[in-house]
């Protein structure tokens, strides 16, 4: 099952075939209007001297082609889009007999201003506006100096909807400008949020490491005349603590960078039934917990299991926890793999990966709710790439060719530190 549904038709068709659409139902409408349909007695509009004559014809089918090449270039090149279109109204009008310019005639200038407004910079979109009114004022302008009669009303409502889809427009430009500094600012959040974490984690590391080091060392001290030999076992193992814990702080101190301080929530639920500060020696009790959930998670484990450092063990089963979090809330899979290879002696590779949802489960879900990093949400996906990111690992997420979702993170084995 794809991770990303198809868009729907009407999302698929292009503004610039939004403004012909709009060109050629105006067309057939004003046709409609000066022709005597079936229960009429007459036609609704007169149609003009030379409407049905060959130079009318002729006026109309190159307004029709002059509105079809502004339509073509409406989102390469919308300022000269729009003109086109602009010169096809008026060109449409001439053979009507009317006193404005109709508002058929004007439906595709007014998808173009909608078009231009959402998608273009405040200023071309003000400038595309004035211009599309000014042409409405010209025109009756023109009329007005012939000695003609001016449709004021009817161009006061040709205007009138040519700015209400111009707002429309902006109104839409807006919207997705604050939903992208909405996504960047929550993205922001989740990455401090890991990074808080983090540091939570490494305080109470090195507490843990300088109260093992108080213990030994106030031990050496007690039998340092009497029994040599303790002490120099007791002095050891601050030196193995010690060199493990600044080596760790070292990883963590030199990747991290300033970022302003949030409060960040617990996730009590998350890590229920597992210690303080776990290891991927706990996967199967994670195993057992997300079981409890309803998904069956399979743990793989590849080459010799090895000490790792502290760090990059919690890490690791960080990667894992979030990972198997997010099959059970988005996925509506009902098991997943994960596979823990230590077979290169420089690297630890983490895979955790599901087949999809499943036809027998969560019948409401009908899509992956999950996104790989970078186009804007899954901000845990977000945390997991700023963590291995701070170890000088590699991080990949995405859906697998055959359905499901896949998370690999590659973490970097120190050389010449005593794991823990």
């Amino acid at each position: 099952m794809s991770a990303t549904p198809s868009a729907p038709f009407l999302r698929r068709v292009t503004p610039g075939g939004w403004a012909a659409i709009a060109w050629l139902a105006g067309l057939l409408f004003t046709g409609l209007l000066r022709v005597r349909l079936p229960g009429q007695d007459a036609a609704d509009v007169f149609a003009g001297v030379v409407f049905l004559r060959w130079d009318g014809l002729t006026m109309m089918a190159f307004a029709t082609a002059l509105a079809l090449r502004g339509s073509a270039l409406l989102t390469r090149r919308p300022a000269a889009a729009l003109r086109y279109l602009l010169v096809a109204a008026v060109v449409a009008s001439t053979p009507l007999g009317v006193t404005a310019i109709p508002l058929a005639q004007y439906l595709a200038v007014d998808v173009a201003l909608y078009a231009i407004a959402a998608t273009r910079p405040p200023r071309e979109a003000r400038r595309a506006l004035l211009l599309a009114l000014g042409l409405l004022v010209g025109y009756l302008a023109v009329r007005l100096l012939s000695g003609w009669i001016v449709g004021t009303t009817g161009a006061l409502a040709v205007a009138l909807t040519a700015a209400v889809a111009w707002l429309l427009g902006r109104s839409e430009q807006q919207g997705r400008v604050y939903a992208e500094r909405a996504r960047a600012q929550t993205a922001d959040q989740a990455v401090t949020s890991e990074r808080l974490r983090i540091a939570r984690e490494m305080h109470d590391s090195v507490a843990h490491s300088i109260g093992i080091v108080a213990l030994q060392a106030g031990a050496a001290r007690r039998v340092m005349d009497k029994r040599p030999e303790q002490a120099r076992q007791a002095l050891a193992e601050i030196e193995t603590a010690s060199r493990e814990t600044l080596a760790g702080l070292r990883r963590m101190l030199v990747a991290l960078r300033t970022e302003a301080a949030a409060e960040a929530g617990a996730r009590t639920a998350e890590d229920a039934g597992l210690p303080e500060m776990p290891g991927l020696a706990v996967l199967d009790r994670l195993a057992e917990v997300t079981a409890a959930a309803g998904v069956r998670v399979a743990v793989h484990r590849v080459g010799t299991p090895r000490p790792l450092p502290h760090d990059i063990d919690l890490s690791a089963f960080r990667v894992v926890q979030e990972s198997v979090t997010n099959v059970v809330r988005h996925s509506g899979a009902d098991s997943c793999t994960v596979t823990v290879d230590q077979q290169d002696p420089e690297a630890l590779v983490l895979t955790v990966e599901d087949r999809g949802p499943d036809p027998g489960r969560d019948r409401d879900r009908d899509r992956d709710d999950r996104v790989p990093v970078g186009d804007g949400a899954g901000y845990g996906l977000v945390g997991m790439r700023e963590r291995v990111t701070l170890l000088h690992g590699e991080f990949a997420a995405g859906p697998r060719p055959g359905g499901g979702f896949r998370v690999t993170a590659r973490l970097p084995l120190p050389t010449g530190v005593t794991p823990r």
